[in-house]
This record gives C-alpha cells, structure tokens and sequence, in this order.
C-alpha cells in the first residue's frame, strides 16, 4: 500500500488559488488554536470558500489539519535544505541553521506553531505513518551529514550517528519553538533570563559551544570522567 494521502482528488483538481487560499487560512487557524478549537466555519470564511467545499477537499477537520501540517513542514524543510546540503563543516552548517531559525522565528512563526500541534495526533493510529512522513526527510538527511562529517575526521569517531541526529535535531527544534510557542519562550526565559531574545548572538554562541563539545568530546576522555 502507498503513502496515505489526507486530502481527496476534488483539492487536486481545485484551483491553485483555492487550493493556496485554503491552505494559507487552515495553516493561520490551526496554529493559532490548535486542531480542537479551530474553526471550520472561520476558515471557509477567510478562504472565501463555502463549508461545503472544504468538505469536498477533505474528508475530516483531522484530515485536513494533516494536510496543512504537511503543507507547512515543506515551508520549514525549504529554509533548512539549502544549508544542510552543503559542503559545510557541521558546526558551520549548526551555525547557519541556528542563524536561519532566529530569522524566520517571526515572519514564518505559524509554520513552527502548527508543527508543534503535531504532539496533539500522539493517540492516532495514524501518528507513526504521520511521524514517518513529517521527520522521514530531517532524519535521513541529518544522519547522512553526521556520518561523512564521522568518516572525514570533522567530528568524533565514536558517535553513533543515528542517536547523534536525532539529538541534533531535537536541539533545533526545541530552539524553534523557544521563539515561537507561548509555553517555549517563558520556558526559555525562565533558563536565560528576559532579555534573551534581545541577544542573538549570545545564543549563537553558547549553542554551538554546546554543539561542538558533543560532536567533538573524545571517548578517552568519556573513560577517564568514568575513573
């Protein structure tokens, strides 16, 4: 069986206009109120289409929240892949992305909100399908990195490079909502003080002294803190 899809044909065939109208409102009202209190009704409104035809384009308000939430994760993988697949040592490339999330915190905020409503689908019978395509591509493309980063000699030898990435990744994500989400930024304040937001490169800084001392820690010196 194929990858499901959460939208019916009726939003392939649909305008590009209708189809861009509908997204940009869903995505707006799914990261303002999350999946439970958004409303169908509000959306229509703002698309400037009918409830019914919303309907016509997706089976449930699940389904189509899961559309929306694919459709902002392209938008955060577009501002992620031009830096990743560089040629770039790893802290050079750690260092652009940091530098491209303090950027975007702003201007593309809805798109970190709805991904983090993602947590929201935990009990579907769905999620590991929905977690396989949302973080397949940053998993492959952030374990590939690591290990030609582990093979030249740019970072330590002994890393495992699957539990490496996900650890990478899980830094930069909880960076995103630190400067998107409600709950993230007080948590952020609360470690960093209430000027944190003031100082990126403050941020910078530390951040890729925490990085390098992980890639770079040697397991000889893992041996002698053990003694």
């Amino acid at each position: 069986m194929g990858e499901r899809v959460y939208h019916k044909e009726a939003f392939d065939r649909a305008k590009p206009e209708y189809r861009d109208a509908v997204l940009t409102a869903g995505i707006a009202e799914f990261s303002e109120l999350g999946l439970e209190k958004a409303n169908i009704n509000v959306i229509a409104k703002k698309a400037g289409v009918s409830v019914g035809l919303l309907y016509k384009y997706f089976e449930t308000k699940e389904d189509f929240f899961i559309t929306c939430v694919e459709e902002a994760t392209k938008t955060l993988e577009e501002i992620i892949d031009g830096v990743v697949n560089s040629d770039d040592k790893l802290l050079v490339r750690a260092e652009k992305l940091i530098r491209a999330i303090q950027a975007t915190s702003g201007a593309d905020s809805k798109y970190v909100k709805l991904y983090n409503e993602i947590t929201r689908l935990s009990g579907n019978d769905g999620a590991a399908e929905l977690a396989a395509k949302v973080e397949g591509l940053s998993a492959s493309t952030y374990r590939n990195f690591i290990e030609a980063a582990r093979k030249s000699g740019d970072i330590r030898s002994d890393c495992d490079t699957a539990m490496f990435a996900f650890f990478f990744d899980t830094l930069l994500m909880t960076l995103q909502f630190s400067y998107t989400c409600d709950y993230y930024r007080e948590r952020l304040k609360l470690f960093c003080g209430d000027d944190i937001f003031g100082d990126d490169e403050r941020m910078v800084k530390e951040l890729l002294k925490f990085i390098e001392s992980a890639f770079t820690f040697e397991h000889a010196d893992v041996k002698r803190l053990e003694h």
